[in-house]
């Protein structure tokens, strides 16, 4: 079909969804009467499949459940499935809706594709408002209100799905050589290679076997673009790494982190700090390692060019910004990690202030978090960090890591979020310097002199600008 438009074929459990449908879908069956009782073995097969993915047992009872419903009324079943799609919809992967946003962007339909039975699974494809449904069919009686216990057309399974798609494909006018396929299950392969675009979503064992051997790209769709996750383990890089994170790894900085409970648990967060130093990375690390959580932090491109180093910090959730060209990518990448329920790490200042700038009492900060907070309606958290500075002064290459004696004592101090107007992006950023400033400690707040032996640690190695200059600088405003 040479010219015609290609599709986007998403597989359903572990791979739009968190998990199995199939155990939803018998308690809705259960509540509704029209299973009586549990088939043996059938937890267990449920929890293996969340842990390992498909396997050729619980394919045997999906294909079992035709039998079963013999007899069972269509309408019931129809009704039982209306009243477990809204949970469905919430164990959709976080970082699915901008995938299916690209697609329709470029014309191709978004087509679920699975083996669950077609009238259990449409009633969630209508609220996801996806373009067909691929999946496996029960006979009906010939006044079409019950099951017959036989099947219309093939068992959506392995090549079974490749013929149904096919079919459907073939039907609606979709060049597969143009279309895309995702999937985490091994059995999927019979499709994946019959699609110009196979895409491999939180692979099982063997499929990731086999995407490394055709070459086949991993996504996650559980974590923002990019992010990795470790082989076999299906944890996060920062996820490990934030097990490093302890205070006690560190002994030349003296920890006093306070207040890490008005970080929520869950949901959308952007965590603000103010800058002395590139050390105010690690103890926000040390924060948020406290919480459980991983964070996308926001750094400035220079980071990220750096050969090694900067697929390292993408890989471990950074957000690339080229202040110099005025984008709005990183922005729009932060937004859309913060829809997808992940924490944003900003620096209000966007960079670290030198010279007299240093020692403003008063904090300046650009409009990116009060915008994103605006954007998203995510919730704003403060942390005031103090000391880093004594650790890593802005004037040396390296941190002091053999100051250990007399460790210098590091705060991070994490108040109550932020009340924002979202009217104003002037007046809630200033809200948002304001709120940090107040944690810390009074002398931040106290107009201070500087000697020049105390301007001369805020000057980044090699500096050869005209310190009376700096006067005019200020963070927030450049």
């Amino acid at each position: 079909m040479s010219g015609s438009a290609g599709a986007a074929f998403f597989d359903l459990d572990r791979t739009l969804l968190r998990g199995a449908s199939g155990e939803v879908f018998s308690q809705a069956m259960r509540t509704a009467g029209l299973v009586s009782r549990t088939i043996p073995g059938e937890k267990f097969v449920y929890n293996l499949f969340n842990t390992v993915g498909e396997t050729l047992p619980a394919m045997a009872l999906a294909r079992q459940a035709v039998t079963f419903a013999k007899g069972r009324s269509r309408a019931s079943v129809l009704a039982a499935a209306e009243s477990v799609a809204d949970q469905l919809v919430a164990m959709v992967q976080p970082f699915a809706e901008p995938v299916f946003e690209t697609h329709r962007a470029a014309g191709r339909p978004v087509v679920l594709a699975t083996t669950s039975p077609y009238d259990l699974v449409k009633p969630f494809a209508d609220r996801l408002g996806l373009d067909g449904v691929v999946a496996t069919r029960y006979g009906v009686t010939s006044d079409g209100d019950t099951y017959d216990g036989s099947l219309a057309g093939p068992f959506v399974w392995s090549a079974g799905k490749l013929e149904a798609v096919r079919a459907w494909a073939s039907e609606h006018g979709i060049d597969m050589g143009e279309s895309y396929a995702y999937s985490d299950s091994v059995y999927d392969t019979p499709l994946l290679a019959a699609v110009g675009h196979a895409v491999v979503v939180n692979p099982d064992p063997r499929m990731r076997i086999m995407a490394a051997a055709r070459r086949w790209p991993i996504l996650s769709l559980d974590v923002s673009p990019g992010v990795k996750k470790v082989p076999g383990l299906g944890l996060e890089l920062q996820k490990v790494a934030m097990a490093f994170s302890r205070p006690s790894l560190v002994p030349y900085a003296d920890f006093d982190i306070r207040g890490v409970e008005n970080i929520p648990a869950e949901g959308p967060v952007i965590l603000v700090g103010n800058h002395r130093s590139y050390f105010d990375s690690t103890a926000m690390a040390m924060v948020v390692a406290k919480t459980g959580r991983t964070i996308r932090f926001l750094g400035k491109k220079e980071v990220f060019d750096v050969p090694v180093l900067g697929a390292l910090a993408t890989a471990l959730g950074g957000i690339r910004v080229d202040r110099g060209t005025g984008s709005d990518e990183p922005l729009e990448a932060a937004a859309d990690a913060l829809r997808g329920g992940e924490m944003i790490g900003i620096m209000p200042q966007g960079t670290i202030p030198r010279g007299p700038a240093f020692f403003d009492p008063e904090l300046k900060g650009r409009w990116g978090a009060a915008r994103l907070a605006q954007m998203t309606g995510a919730t704003v958290v403060p942390v005031g960090l103090w000391g880093t500075e004594k650790v890593w002064p802005r004037s040396e290459r390296v941190p002091r890591m053999f100051n250990i004696a007399d460790a210098p004592t590091v705060s991070a101090t994490v108040g109550k979020p932020v009340e924002l107007k979202h009217k104003s992006l002037d007046a809630d950023t200033k809200r948002i310097m304001k709120s940090i400033s107040k944690l810390l400690p009074a002398e931040a707040r106290r107009p201070h002199d500087p000697t020049p032996d105390e301007l001369v640690l805020t000057y980044p190695p090699g500096y050869k600008g005209d310190p009376a200059a700096e006067t005019e600088r200020r963070p927030g405003t450049d």
